[in-house]
């Protein structure tokens, strides 16, 4: 009888999915170290930010599937699942919309200044004029870091807000993104000084660690805003920080940082111009619900051996398995 271990609650709507198929059941872990311990009988794992590794693996005889309810899998050794011929599932196109709007709050928070505003009425002060200085979208340039399915909703959200929109990303043609009404910025490095707002769609991964560091601070000009709803890594943190103090960078607003959950002496608790969300760009109900139905389909194809290659990190495995 198929075994399915969850790492956290699944929501209802996937949940619903998983308890209505005859066979199979299902059980979630109390924490990180009851997850490692019951994996050890599953026979497939949903897992949220935990990491699987070869030792972590080798606990686990009986898997078929590793599963993610995200699209990032920066967690998991996915070389050494595909030399165990493991499938790794992620929730592709459930959640591309939930983060692109979270991209695009955090930013228009960073140019209204809306935390601020909110502490200085709560706090009896009403100045309308001469309060933080805000700004508009329209007429700034946006440089988008990754075009994958959230990056280019953020382009297509920024270019209707007016915005003058660049786009880098080395698995996307220029034409393509020319096409899309985009302007190609194959050199992103070259394309910095032009841009009033750099926003991070990447997955984290050896060549996107610290790519925004202290010599990308270094080629932006005074004043950028940076928006990161990617992974915390991918931006070292103790540039930024300096970046925020010389005010070369005006404002940012991130979802994700290098340490998660956030610790209390993070020297970005420390910025009013920073806005920090708890990694809940993709926590909105609706897109919460479309990921666990998504993730709970991928356990149980991955089970009857006719998963979609399309929602796998390593689609090269069911050719081996076949």
């Amino acid at each position: 009888m198929p075994h399915v271990l969850l790492e956290r609650p699944l929501h209802p709507a996937g949940r619903a999915i998983l308890d209505a198929r005859p066979g199979v059941t299902v059980e979630v872990a109390t924490d990180v170290a009851d997850f490692a311990a019951r994996a050890t009988k599953a026979d497939a794992i949903l897992l949220w930010l935990s990491r699987v590794d070869a030792a972590f693996l080798d606990k686990c005889p009986k898997l078929k599937v590793v599963a993610r309810y995200g699209v990032g899998f920066d967690t998991i050794d996915i070389p050494e699942c595909t030399r165990r011929g493991l499938p790794v599932a992620v929730v592709n196109g459930a959640n591309d919309l939930g983060v692109a709007e979270h991209a695009m709050g955090l930013l228009l928070g960073v140019a209204r200044q809306v935390p601020a505003y909110d502490r200085m009425v709560k706090g009896g002060e009403w100045r309308s004029v001469d309060g933080p200085p805000i700004g508009e979208l329209a007429g700034r340039t946006v440089l988008v870091i990754g075009y994958g399915r959230i990056g280019t909703r953020v382009a297509r959200l920024c270019a209707a807000f007016g915005m003058r929109v660049m786009v880098h990303d080395p698995a996307f043609p220029t034409p393509r993104i020319a096409a899309d009404g985009h302007i190609p910025a194959p050199d992103w490095k070259a394309a910095l000084p032009e841009a009033d707002v750099v926003t991070l769609h990447c997955p984290l991964h050896e060549g996107t660690h610290h790519l925004i560091n202290a010599d990308a601070f270094a080629r932006m000009k005074k004043g950028v805003w940076l928006i990161n709803t990617a992974r915390g890594p991918v931006v070292d943190e103790a540039a930024l920080v300096e970046a925020l103090r010389s005010g070369k960078v005006a404002a940012a607003g991130l979802d994700v940082l290098t340490i998660e959950p956030a610790v209390k002496d993070n020297p970005l608790f420390g910025f009013d111009n920073v806005i920090l969300s708890p990694h809940s760009a993709a926590a909105a109900q609706e897109t919460l619900a479309k990921m666990a139905v998504r993730a709970a389909h991928n356990i149980l194809d991955a089970l009857d051996g006719r998963i979609d290659p399309g929602f796998l990190v390593n689609p090269e495995v069911l050719r081996r398995n076949a």
